[in-house]
């Protein structure tokens, strides 16, 4: 399936949680939700607002920004390009 995001929205696949720390096993209720992804879709904008990430982008955003969906079981968030922080070279 292709998710093609409407207006000014993106489509993020976070990052995977951290498994270990120092040799120390994390559980999964443990895990902090991971604040980086890569972008994998993006909307053509609005009249206000120009695209500025592209797909192939790696992203910080915020630890609540978006709304999760999950697509032939990958989970991927919905957001809006400015719920993106910053684009990480």
């Amino acid at each position: 399936m292709t998710i093609k995001p409407l207006s000014d929205r993106v489509l993020v696949e976070p990052a995977p949680a951290e498994e270990k720390i120092g040799g120390i096993i994390i559980p999964d209720s443990a895990k902090e939700k991971p604040q980086r992804g890569t972008v994998k879709a993006v909307g053509n904008g609005t009249k206000d607002e120009a695209m500025v990430v592209k797909p192939g982008d790696t992203v910080l955003y915020g630890k609540y920004s978006g709304t999760e969906i999950e697509v032939d079981d990958k989970k991927y968030l919905m957001m809006r390009q400015s719920d993106i922080l910053a684009i990480v070279d």
